[in-house]
Parts: structure tokens; C-alpha cells; sequence
């Protein structure tokens, strides 16, 4: 089954290449509200994965034949803090995590500054955790990698 991912994985990175969901200038345009281009990319893809969650939500069971559970995260402030955070740091980078994969994959050296960024900021969020908090009145962090 790993190898199903890896070949899916390879080409939604295909994909975002192709696309230009992964470039930089398009992603700057989208923020800047001057190339619309990659809000239709978003919208085709919003509208492809919809009635697929739709008969995995219905039917109950992957494709491989799994029972399929799909729990509500819990909505709280860290949600707002992380969004807006998580937002300003595509919007300067012009990567998200996967379109940084997609650009060093490219053989844009710049992406790897993206890349240990995303890294840094991660560990630093892990570290940072429990002050965070009790400042922003957060739940605590789940530990460990859950059933699979």
C-alpha cells in the first residue's frame, strides 16, 4: 500500500507543478487578488474531492475495505491563531507544505529556505506548546501517532 501512496503523492506533487498551484508568481497573484487562475484550481479541486468524501462518508469503507471513520476536529482559538499565522507564512513563502516539496522537487534552491523554516516554526511550536497554551487557552496537545 506504501507504494500507492508514494505514486499518488508523485502525482498530486505532477499536478501542483503542472497547474501552477506550486508557483510562486501565480500564488502572489491569488493573495494580491490579481491572478484568479489559482482560485480556480482550488474551486475544480474543492468540487473533484466533494462527492468522493461524500461516498466514503455514505458507504463507510476505503477501498480497501476499511471502516472509515471521520471525526469533527474540535474548533477552539488555536484554530483562528494558526489559520492566520499558517496563512501570512504562505503568503510570503508562496509554498504551503506541500507546493515546498513540489518546488525543491523542481530544483528551486529557495524552497529549502521555505522548507527549514517550516521545520524551525514546527519545532518551535512543539516547544512552545504548553506556554502557548494557557496564553491562548488552548486544549492540551495529543501525544503519540493515534491508531495508525
Amino acid at each position: 500500500m506504501t507504494a500507492v501512496y508514494l505514486l499518488l503523492g508523485l502525482l498530486f506533487g505532477y499536478i501542483l507543478s503542472r497547474s501552477g498551484a506550486a508557483d510562486y508568481n501565480f500564488i502572489q497573484g491569488m493573495f494580491l487578488l490579481t491572478n484568479f487562475q489559482l482560485y480556480g484550481i482550488i474551486g475544480a479541486a474543492v468540487a473533484i474531492t466533494a462527492p468522493g468524501l461524500w461516498l466514503l462518508k455514505r458507504y463507510g469503507r476505503t477501498i480497501s475495505g476499511a471502516p472509515i471513520q471521520i471525526e469533527l476536529k474540535p474548533l477552539h482559538r488555536g484554530n483562528l491563531y494558526g489559520g492566520i499565522l499558517f496563512g501570512v507564512g504562505w503568503s510570503i513563502t508562496g509554498m504551503c507544505p506541500g507546493p515546498i516539496l513540489v518546488n525543491i522537487g523542481e530544483g528551486k534552491v529557495y524552497a529549502l529556505a521555505a522548507l527549514a523554516g517550516a521545520l524551525v516554526g514546527a519545532a518551535l511550536f512543539g516547544v512552545s506548546y504548553p506556554s502557548l497554551a494557557g496564553v491562548f487557552r488552548l486544549p492540551p496537545l495529543a501525544r503519540g501517532t493515534g491508531d495508525g
